[in-house]
């Protein structure tokens, strides 16, 4: 994924939009946060050993974003410095994961989602830690009973629809995934591949959902016949192909996230000019987790601890554009009005995509790209 792209209509980068922009290659890279000492606990080789202190090391995708005086209160009262590797996407961390697991390539993990946890539980690349700061939102969102993985956030993958096109074009605007093949809505959608991009795999499962194991290619045939648009990642659907007003095409249907819509609001706008359609919305958690054989088991623990702290779940939104896991927590007041989350969105048992997900890519490859 090539990850930060700035978004016009918000005051920074829109990070988490752009964190879905699937790339062919591992994006390798380490870089250390804060200003924490790197000698306490460690090694000669540059391992941390001690308990308590040191560094510990954060493996992640390139779009984690927080706050500097969030992590900088965390390195202080925990004493650790913080460091991470983004060795790529959800996909190809969980990937490098199991490549390295006999040499971890940290000590803890953030950014597994929903598409790829189950995967990550068999593959043995985590060890079981329930945090104190788990609540009934993060336990409602687990997907084991062993504690592997801690939910830290929720992203819905869903299709966007430019509002002022449709008025301007007077039609009615579509609300469902079957309204889409409707013969008025030719030509008038664009999706990512779910090969190469982490919403369009999203988006695939939640067809999958919506039409079951009998249905769902045949509807990918009925969408495809009725001028549907695929491109390679998101950024390409939505400011390339996406007629909303801080892109450049004339196709007003992109799928892009349900935290889309405010950062499309004009300053003082009371509408905002796009939406997403919440009728076709998937659900992706994003999790963190303890790698096994980590160096700094404890530091390990302590950033999970903190992922799931009010500090950081009120630092969430503005910075990684996805919703805290914790649902107590106060979104911004744009978020309030312009991105409800949906109330009954798409979702598919972790397991269950994992058995099947290279099967349906492939399936939807031979349906749709030919």
């Amino acid at each position: 994924m090539a990850r930060t792209l700035a978004h016009p209509a918000s005051t920074g980068n829109h990070l988490r939009l752009g964190a879905f922009v699937a790339a062919g290659a591992l994006l390798a890279g380490c870089s250390t946060i804060g200003t924490g000492s790197d000698d306490d606990g460690a090694s000669e080789d540059g391992a941390t050993t001690g308990e308590g202190g040191g560094t510990v090391v954060l493996v992640t995708h390139d779009s984690f974003a927080l706050s500097e005086d969030v992590i900088a209160d965390f390195e202080s009262s925990s004493g650790l410095t913080l460091e991470t590797q983004a060795p790529g996407d959800g996909g190809a961390l969980v990937n490098q994961l199991i490549l390295t697991k006999d040499s971890p390539l940290g000590d803890v993990v953030f950014g597994i989602d929903t598409t790829f946890a189950s995967r990550a539980i068999e593959e043995g690349v985590l060890d079981p830690y329930t945090s104190p700061n788990a609540g009934p939102d993060v336990e409602a969102l687990a997907v084991d009973d062993e504690g592997y993985l801690s939910a830290v956030d929720v992203g819905d993958v869903c299709l966007n629809i430019d509002h002022e096109w449709f008025a301007e074009e007077g039609l009615e605007e579509p609300t469902s995934l079957t309204d889409l093949t409707d013969p008025a809505y030719v030509d008038l959608v664009v999706t990512t591949n779910p090969a190469t991009s982490s919403p369009g795999l999203a988006f695939l499962l939640a067809t999958v959902a919506e039409f079951g194991e009998d249905g769902w290619e045949q509807y990918w045939a009925d969408l495809s016949a009725n001028g549907l648009k695929v491109v390679s990642g998101w950024s390409d659907a939505y400011y390339v192909d996406f007629s909303g007003p801080s892109s450049e095409g004339d196709r007003p249907i992109a799928l892009s996230y349900a935290s889309s819509p405010p950062y499309e609001v004009g300053e003082g706008a009371e509408e905002a000019p796009t939406g997403a359609m919440l009728d076709t919305c998937f659900r992706q958690v994003e999790y963190a987790g303890v790698l096994a054989g980590a160096a700094n088991p404890e530091g390990a623990q302590q950033v999970i601890d903190w992922l799931l702290s009010p500090e950081v779940q009120a630092d969430i939104p503005e910075n990684m554009y996805v919703y805290p896991a914790d649902s107590s927590i106060e979104l911004p007041e744009s978020w309030e009005r312009f991105a409800p989350l949906p109330e009954d969105p798409y979702t598919l048992d972790p397991a269950v995509i994992t058995e099947n997900r290279e099967a349906w890519i492939q399936a939807w490859t031979d349906t749709v790209i030919g």
